[in-house]
């Protein structure tokens, strides 16, 4: 009968570490480059801001024109344009950085899930939820939820008429479990009255702090303990639920 191998005849041929040796890496998924991003980032904002390229090298001539006239006067000319180009390279980059946000909102502005998307572009000390706090299935209006220094803010997504109960709704249903806590409302869109995806996160960063960093997590705290609704299972969409017809 044929001998069938064995543990032993397979782990003598397997290569021998040393003792000291270190252990073989796995295969890692390397991560695009800093300049394939930049160059990413480049590519989708000039799709939707043809004029970004233009400002770009405006503001770079600009800062390197600005340095070298004034190491010039200063009879040092070569330290001005050394000084110059790294400077006009960043302010190129953060020119392309601002176009680049407006983009991305620019992209994401009519679809379900845009205003919760512009509250993750908060800066830290703020306590935010993925999903909506409240939603209209058949409207796919909806109401999210932030908790900062100021207080709670509500940003609705809809037309202001329409989105208008469940804000209420959910006015009232803070106001039970945080009677002392001010609640603001910011209405996300391009209509009367409303706020640009862009600007929420900056109206929301100019208001009057009321709160502790300490009192914020305790109001997060009681609204998850008192306030939330039945939660809604991972992997389901709140924008495709439609409400059951009648028999």
């Amino acid at each position: 009968m044929a001998k069938t191998p064995d543990s032993s005849t397979s782990s003598a041929d397997a290569p021998k570490r040393g003792l000291f040796s270190r252990k073989p890496k796995a295969n890692k998924v390397k991560k695009p480059s800093r300049l394939k991003q930049i160059g990413e980032v480049f590519t989708m904002t000039r799709k939707h801001d043809p004029m970004v390229p233009w400002l770009m090298l405006l503001v770079f001539l600009g800062v390197v024109a600005l340095s070298f006239l004034v190491g010039f006067l200063l009879d040092n000319w070569i330290t001005g344009l050394i000084i110059g180009l790294p400077l006009g390279l960043l302010g190129a980059t953060l020119i392309l950085s601002r176009r680049a946000e407006r983009a991305a909102f620019a992209r994401i502005e009519d679809q379900p899930g845009a205003s919760g998307a512009a509250l993750g572009t908060l800066r830290r000390g703020w306590i935010t939820e993925d999903q909506p706090v409240a939603v209209n299935p058949r409207t796919q209006d909806a109401v999210f939820r932030a908790i900062g220094r100021p207080g709670v803010i509500l940003v609705t997504e809809g037309p202001s008429h329409r989105v208008k109960p469940l804000v209420d709704a959910e006015r009232k249903r803070l106001s039970r479990i945080l009677p002392n806590v001010t609640v603001h409302v910011i209405q996300s869109g391009k209509g009367e009255g409303q706020v640009p995806l862009s600007q929420v996160a900056k109206k929301m960063g100019k208001m009057k702090k009321e709160l502790t960093k300490l009192e914020v997590n305790a109001v997060s705290k009681r609204i998850s303990s008192l306030g939330n609704r039945l939660p809604i299972p991972k992997g389901v969409d709140p924008y495709k639920v439609r409400p059951q017809r009648g028999r």
